[in-house]
């Protein structure tokens, strides 16, 4: 007999604010252990339908951001993609665009995301293993050489460091001859996931929200066509939470950044127009619909009501979504392609802007060629063969989704109400309670699998067959490690010496007056060809660095 899962903090604090049975604290879905009803009907509708679901392209946008959705236009089909050194990727990218991909977004190593050159000691085994080792404005010219980045929007998911990444992006663009203002897409730079979630920080909290702001201030006012935050609830999901834990924690973080970005001076209706959001599309099919529509609904809510803003692009919500890394399964690999098919389903159906289909051998490597292309494969079978998209929201109305939605909702604001109860946000990560609650939901989903009574396929059920044997996957040359730690000490050798010490000195001057946006001395630094790891070093200099407390 299962041992009965022992309630979070959050749990407990719910029903003792609200008063919950344990019938109705517990999460709905079968993810998080409450039985689904056997039927639903038109009582379980909202109150007043006109008001919560309302129609596609209209408030609260429910039912999707546009009025014509996938009508008008497909979701973009941009698949990650990053490893070796910038000439290997640049590659990878040019055969992603020839395939039809519609957008470029770009993955990191762990050196680079963790703001160290590739010649730092800690770098050592990890250059270009898991993405790109981009390490200076060489490296990013190298990287989009020959991609016209007028023409493509182009994605870069890194956070801590996102602000020096924007810089080399911006002067390597430059000096194509584009413009700040002519280039489009994303750079994922919310760092509140990092210290919730994927761990991946430089600085304290504090000085790292700075930077945040710096970039929205900075982009508001010269690259109009791009987004400087894609709030991540992924990898917050990837962590181990439950999908309301997702959607509540990942809109709050978003609501902070307004915040900061209200509190800088900047009018709201300047810049909530280019923020845009990052989700995972788990397995649990209807769950990641309904936690789509939530928060587009509670978004819109928020910066209308409570913001004030004015401007209906400002209300929309519009998101990336990501099928789920967690659910891939080393054994009997090939089971991952149906997975990511139902996964990339549920993020069309749920009216996603943007779409990453994993590929089926990541559970083992780093995508080969043939696995990418299977993945890309999938997106476009689900736009030009099963017809989902021939209609707007073609679950909405759906008594089921919209009773799904509504309890989305209702969690999503409790989580709500105990963060303010901490003080925001940034005070609920200083004492781990996001980190705290992912844990526990994680630790209670470990449990349901040993036990058998949530069911994995080819894990611990069906498990009999292909394990993996015989599926090739990719491997990354060792020497590309040397090759690039080689290209980063010429980029020394060579540049001006007096030069890059004058752009870090500013930068540091910079760094101590809290009023300076450093955005501008960041792209100084950049065409001085000084390195990511001399840029946070000097960062950290001034700004220190962050030890996260145990959330045990």
């Amino acid at each position: 007999m299962a041992t009965q899962p022992r309630l979070t903090d959050f749990e407990r604090w719910e029903r003792e604010a609200f008063g919950r049975t344990p019938e109705r604290d517990a999460p709905f879905s079968t993810i998080s252990g409450e039985p689904i009803k056997p039927l639903y009907t038109d009582a379980d509708l909202p109150a007043d339908p006109d008001e919560s679901i309302g129609l596609p392209g209209e408030f609260p946008y429910t039912r999707g951001v546009y009025g014509s959705m996938y009508r008008g236009r497909l979701w973009t089909m941009r698949q990650f993609a990053g490893f070796g050194t910038a000439l290997e990727t640049n590659l990878r990218f040019r055969y992603l665009l020839d395939q039809g991909q519609t957008g470029l977004s770009t993955a990191f190593d762990m050196p680079s995301l963790m703001g160290h050159d590739s010649d730092h000691p800690r770098s050592l085994g990890e250059v270009g293993r898991e993405g790109v080792a981009i390490d200076s404005l060489v490296d990013m010219e190298a990287l989009f050489a020959d991609i016209p980045l007028d023409r493509v929007s182009v994605s870069m998911t890194i956070n801590a460091p996102a602000a020096v990444m924007l810089a080399f992006y911006v002067v390597a663009a430059e000096r194509q001859g584009v413009a700040p203002g002519q280039l489009a897409g994303t750079i994922q730079t919310d760092i509140l996931k990092e210290y919730i979630a994927q761990k991946e920080w430089c600085f304290p909290v504090d000085p790292a929200m700075r930077l945040v702001t710096d970039m929205i201030q900075w982009c508001t006012e010269h690259m109009p066509r791009w987004h400087p935050v894609s709030i991540s609830g992924y990898h917050i999901r990837e962590a181990g939470s439950t999908a309301a834990q997702e959607l509540a924690f990942t809109l709050k973080d978003g609501l902070t950044y307004v915040e900061h970005a209200v509190a800088r001076g900047l009018d709201v209706d300047d810049f909530a127009p280019r923020l845009s959001f990052f989700f995972n599309a788990h397995v649990d099919f209807f769950e990641e619909i309904a936690k789509y529509r939530a928060a587009r609904r509670i978004w819109a809510r928020e910066l209308r009501d409570t913001f004030g803003a004015r401007k209906p692009e400002s209300w929309r919500m519009r998101f990336h979504t990501q099928t789920a890394g967690v659910s891939l399964t080393a054994q009997q690999p090939l089971n991952n392609i149906v997975r990511t098919a139902i996964e990339a389903l549920a993020g069309v159906l749920g009216g996603t802007q943007s779409l990453h289909t994993n590929s089926f051998d990541e559970a083992l490597a780093l995508p080969t060629e043939d696995a990418v292309r299977v993945a890309l494969r999938t997106q476009q079978i689900i736009a030009e063969e099963t017809g989902v998209a021939n209609t707007i929201d073609p679950l909405g109305g759906s008594y089921f989704i919209e009773a799904l939605t509504d309890r989305m909702e209702e969690r999503a604001y409790a989580y709500f109400a105990k963060i303010d109860e901490l003080g925001g946000m940034v005070e609920a990560v200083k004492q781990g309670f996001p980190q705290r609650e992912i844990a526990d939901a994680a630790f209670r989903y470990q449990q349901e699998l040993e036990s058998g009574e949530r069911k994995l396929v080819g894990v611990n059920s069906y498990s009999e067959g292909n394990d993996g044997e015989g599926i090739s996957t990719l491997r990354i040359d060792p020497q590309l490690e040397t090759k690039q730690i080689n290209r980063v000490r010429a980029v020394r050798e060579r540049r001006d010496p007096e030069g890059a010490k004058a752009a870090l000195e500013r930068l540091e001057q910079g760094a101590r007056d809290e009023h300076k946006n450093l955005m501008p001395l960041l792209l100084e630094a950049a065409r001085a060809d000084v390195t990511e790891g001399e840029i946070i070093s000097t960062l950290q200099s001034v700004f220190g660095k962050y030890s996260e407390s145990p959330a045990f």
